[in-house]
């Protein structure tokens, strides 16, 4: 595997081969009673299974498909709640950011922040987060060639040095179907920075409900192992003890009580392409 520069998160580096991170949660703050059954459940799981764990959760979903969807609480509340996890678990915390003038109150909150698809392009907001000194895990563009991340990687470079990873999420392939092009993982990954797998967000079916996004989580444990045969520095999954109930990305989720079990299957494959590699 090509050479990377290893990213800081809190406690944990991804990158250095040493540990596979994970980045997972609910995808939106419905309420802190559930990340918090979500977060130390998944931290328990971590632990035994030697993963570096990240909790991320949504304070806002601004991409959603119908205006009448759920969106979150919004900021304030949000981190406020990601605050109180951190502060129950001690495992580092991130969010998404949609707007420049919301990196800086992020940044106080979250150890990691991240960059929806769909805003990989905004310079302003990129230059935004780069400034606050944190780490960036940008997510490639679904309307993105692999290669044009290196405009995302010299944007960010230029204006911070907090690190950055790149997240592979689905490319686009006709209406309302993603599909995953393997050889973008490598791409993205000869940049120089760590590379992390959303298996979650790549089995989406945007506009598959009508007015809401449907998805196929059957597809999401193929998909992710296949991610860790190809080498990469982390993945994300989004989990949720009652996926059906979720008001974002249900059909998508990993049901809770099945979390440690894809992971653990998934980590066995990812340990073996390390030990090639070594």
């Amino acid at each position: 595997m090509n050479d990377v520069t290893p990213v800081r998160i809190g406690q944990h580096t991804c990158g250095d081969s040493e540990k596979l991170l994970l980045i997972a949660g609910p995808c939106v703050i419905e309420s802190l009673d559930l990340c918090l059954e979500i977060a130390e459940s998944v931290s328990r799981a971590c632990e035994r299974l030697g993963v570096n764990f990240v909790f991320k959760a949504s304070f806002d979903k601004a991409n959603r498909t119908s205006a009448g969807s759920f969106r979150g609480h919004g900021i304030d509340h949000g981190l406020k709640v990601l605050e109180q996890v951190q502060q129950r678990l001690g495992c580092p915390l991130t969010t998404d950011v949609h707007l420049p003038e919301q990196a800086y109150a992020v940044a106080q909150v979250c150890d990691l922040l991240q960059i929806p698809a769909f805003l990989a392009r905004q310079t302003d907001l990129l230059v935004a987060c780069s400034a606050t000194g944190k780490p960036l895990n940008v997510k490639k563009g679904q309307f993105m060639a692999p290669a044009d991340m290196q405009y995302v990687v010299e944007k960010v470079r230029a204006n911070g040095d907090g690190g950055l990873m790149l997240c592979e999420r689905g490319t686009f392939f006709g209406y309302g179907r993603l599909v995953n092009d393997f050889t973008g993982l490598p791409i993205m990954r000869s940049m120089g920075v760590p590379v992390i797998f959303d298996a979650t967000h790549s089995v989406q079916q945007p506009g598959g409900l009508g007015g809401a996004t449907g998805g196929n989580r059957a597809m999401v444990e193929p998909l992710a192992r296949a991610e860790a045969a190809v080498g990469i520095d982390g993945v994300f999954f989004e989990t949720h003890p009652r996926p059906e109930e979720s008001p974002s990305d249900g059909p998508n989720m990993i049901p809770l009580d099945r979390f440690e079990q894809v992971l653990e299957r998934v980590l066995t494959i990812w340990r073996t392409v390390h030990e090639w590699n070594t």
